[in-house]
């Protein structure tokens, strides 16, 4: 089980910076996938980045690469509590969307690096609008 609460959210103007942060607390114990996805109205929900707990490697959808960067704090040694971040920079009016954090504990390290997990546990969402 995986518990997953967000907060950062909020309105902007084109080009600035918003930090999103998500207190991830799972049972048990074991490495794992977690990150962000949004879902905008009108669109797919786009998984947006993703970071595997052992290794630190991370996955950008092409949408975001170079803008955002993803990144966690281990707050306990057995990967029971993270806080997981999402550092947003140059934003665009496109990013506008209900940004949420998730959790995959089945997918392995690989799958993770390159993209491919889902949102198996999620958190509330927290809404991102950027607009002048």
């Amino acid at each position: 089980q995986v518990q997953l609460v967000e907060s950062g959210g909020g309105s902007v103007q084109p080009g600035e910076s918003l930090r999103l942060s998500c207190v991830v607390s799972r049972s048990g114990s074991g490495h794992f996938c977690m990150g962000w996805f949004r879902q905008a109205p009108g669109k797919e929900r786009e998984g947006v980045a993703s970071i595997y707990t052992r290794g630190g490697d991370t996955f950008y959808a092409d949408s975001v690469k170079g803008r955002f960067t993803i990144s966690r704090d281990n707050v306990s040694q057995d990967n029971a509590k993270n806080t997981l971040y999402l550092q947003m920079n140059a934003l665009k009016p496109e990013d506008t969307a209900l940004y949420y954090c998730a959790a995959d504990l089945r997918v392995p390290r690989e799958f993770c690096n390159r993209g491919h997990w889902t949102d198996s546990y999620r958190g509330q969402g927290t809404q991102v609008t950027v607009s002048s």
